[in-house]
């Protein structure tokens, strides 16, 4: 628990619902109106709700729901699950060698006790703008794979974050798997992120994917969500040197506070940038 100005912070008074079905946990979600949350790993979660944050009337805990978890390839594409850890992406050789960025990225995320209880599918679906994860999904172009009671739907990345903390997922549907690309041999993968500790969230990180098909770059811990700027990645298409892509930083709406301004965020952004793309390997 946390303590602000000697009083104790916890969680307000909740259900706690654990169904047994991917389908049963939808009608558990449909039936809240709203006032239900699902509990994925809860590493973010049971924060927001000590601090009342957040104050859902029930949480519907997803730990029961093999529907939610595997790893699969299919193609020219790998799948998966909402439920996946951290710590299970970093142990599987597949993910691994389908997926070097996440190489890169995993051990940035916090600690070993976060990554150990963390999911994939939850900080997809929180959609932190601080968060490494949601930035790979869209440098990666992922697929983005909901179940609500009218069925299934898939939602590319780019589509899916909509402002802080607000994604495309609707009350009543739940994030089943998600969908990346399989890296080629002649793809290249950058990532860097600038953080005040080894751990903490970032104050500006880059994320880059060079394809047949051009850049595609993403910025997390800047701005109220993370994002892309196509004009910065057409740049890149056009002249590798990054010094003529920077100026299009200024399109992003940086945000400031405590621990950095926004004309700060701005030049951080710019440093992430250049050493994501210095660095970039397969």
């Amino acid at each position: 628990m946390f303590s602000v100005m000697g009083g104790t912070m916890k969680a307000p008074d909740f259900d706690y619902l654990r169904p047994a079905t991917l389908d049963a946990a939808i009608a558990l979600l449909a039936s809240s109106d709203g006032d239900a949350m699902p509990l994925a790993g809860g590493q973010s979660l049971m924060p927001m709700m000590n601090f009342r944050v957040a104050s859902p009337s029930a949480l519907i805990d997803l730990a029961d729901l093999a529907e939610l978890r595997g790893i699969s390839r299919d193609g020219s594409s790998i799948r998966i699950g909402a439920m996946t850890r951290y710590a299970e992406l970093a142990a599987s050789a597949e993910v691994m060698a389908a997926l070097p960025l996440f190489g890169m990225a995993l051990p940035h995320i916090a600690h070993d006790a976060i990554r150990n209880r963390g999911t994939l599918g939850g900080t997809i679906a929180l959609g932190d703008p601080a968060a490494e994860m949601p930035a790979l999904a869209l440098a990666l172009g992922a697929k983005i794979e909901l179940a609500g009671p009218d069925g299934t739907r898939v939602i590319d990345a780019d589509e899916f974050y909509l402002g802080y903390y607000e994604t495309a997922r609707a009350p009543d549907e739940l994030i089943v798997a998600i969908h990346y690309p399989v890296a080629l041999s002649d793809h290249r993968f950058g990532f860097h992120e600038l953080t005040q500790r080894h751990g903490d969230y970032a104050l500006a990180g880059a994320v880059v994917a060079r394809t047949a098909q051009g850049h595609r770059v993403a910025f997390f811990g800047v701005a109220d969500r993370p994002l892309r700027l196509p004009a910065l990645e057409q740049a890149l298409n056009t002249n590798p040197d990054v010094q003529s892509a920077l100026h299009h930083l200024s399109a992003i709406a940086f945000t400031g506070d405590v621990k950095a301004s926004a004309a700060t965020r701005q030049r951080l952004a710019a440093v992430a940038l250049t050493r994501a793309l210095q660095g970039m390997t397969q």
